[in-house]
């Protein structure tokens, strides 16, 4: 009997202890997803390379080994301000921690170094069960001009097994939609702004064609003789934008770059209560200026570098 892609399911949960199976849910952990991928088993190979008085080859053997999915997700809002999105849960996995706040209610992710969590995942596809343990990650963002904004996720875990199993029964109504990237949509890139309580203050606004972002997080599987686990050791968040500039503007910036100043970033995706996504990085250094072209129309882009200030600051999203 054929398999579908299509008929795949992915369950995500926080882990309460890191490699202790949480047993996520089709009803209260199902993840919508699109662009998925497994490495059901992502092996070190240990050659025997003998040699027995002719040419041919030996076995291998499976030594260490752990597993990788792969899958990107909606950036849409809760629905309510005062609610954690459903991505929530795979932020925590890529070392960021959250909060839920209030005045104005809103729900805030920024990066961790310590008391990290991590998930369990469970990935069916159409009949079989992959069990991810311990799995951590990292995440890329995307919000260009045109398309519908994402978060895409590549996690690493422990091999939690592998069975034939029926799919979960995915709920999947928490799942909002997300605005598309476009003028109505979003307040745009804006330069030399700062943030406090759920607004993003001053600076200037650019013509854009959207950010991306990418968390960077070093995810290392860690074999150890008597025990194994998942690491995330260190993080370089990195991104890119393309401006629409005057020629006054590149030229300031080109200083900018040279003289390797760092600034606010903001951009706001989603302009509705319950839906709105703020994104803030109080200081970001433009790199790389490269010329750029839309439509024939002349763009400048730059590699941006995103630092902390006083430490796990340097990213913030904000839902409300």
């Amino acid at each position: 009997m054929p398999r579908y892609i299509r008929n795949t399911v992915i369950l995500a949960k926080v882990e309460t202890t890191s490699g202790t199976d949480a047993v996520p849910t089709g009803v209260a952990d199902a993840v919508l997803v699109s662009d998925m991928s497994i490495t059901p088993l992502d092996a070190a190979n240990v050659n025997r390379d003998l040699v027995r008085g002719y040419f041919g080859g030996s076995e291998q053997l499976v030594a260490t080994a752990s597993i990788k999915v792969a899958f990107t997700v909606e950036l849409a809002g809760s629905g309510t301000a005062a609610t954690a999105p459903q991505w929530g849960d795979l932020l925590l996995g890529c070392a960021m921690a959250e909060s839920l706040l209030t005045s104005p209610n809103r729900v805030e992710y920024l990066p961790a170094s310590t008391s990290l969590k991590s998930l369990t995942i469970y990935y069916y596809d159409d009949g079989v069960l992959h069990k991810l343990l311990y799995a951590m990650g990292s995440c890329r963002l995307s919000a260009k001009i045109g398309e519908r904004p994402t978060l895409q996720f590549e996690f690493t875990g422990i091999d939690g097994g592998i069975s034939a199993a029926a799919n979960a029964t995915p709920t999947l109504t928490a799942w909002k939609t997300p605005p598309t990237m476009a003028k109505a949509n979003v307040v745009d890139i804006t330069l030399g702004c700062t943030y406090a309580t759920g607004a993003i203050a001053s600076g200037t606004v650019y013509a854009s064609t959207g950010l991306t972002l990418d968390l960077g997080n070093q995810v290392s599987y860690v074999p150890l003789l008597s025990s194994e686990r998942v690491d995330i050791t260190n993080r370089e968040i990195s991104g890119h934008m393309d401006l629409d500039l005057t020629a006054a503007n590149e030229v300031t910036f080109m200083a900018t770059v040279k003289a390797n100043t760092t600034q606010g970033l903001g951009i706001t995706i989603g302009l509705s209560a319950g839906n709105k996504i703020i994104i803030h990085a109080p200081a970001v250094q433009l790199i790389n200026p490269t010329k750029q072209e839309l439509n024939g129309s002349r763009m400048v882009g730059y590699d941006l570098r995103l630092v902390p200030v006083s430490g796990n600051d340097e990213l913030r999203i904000v839902t409300q």
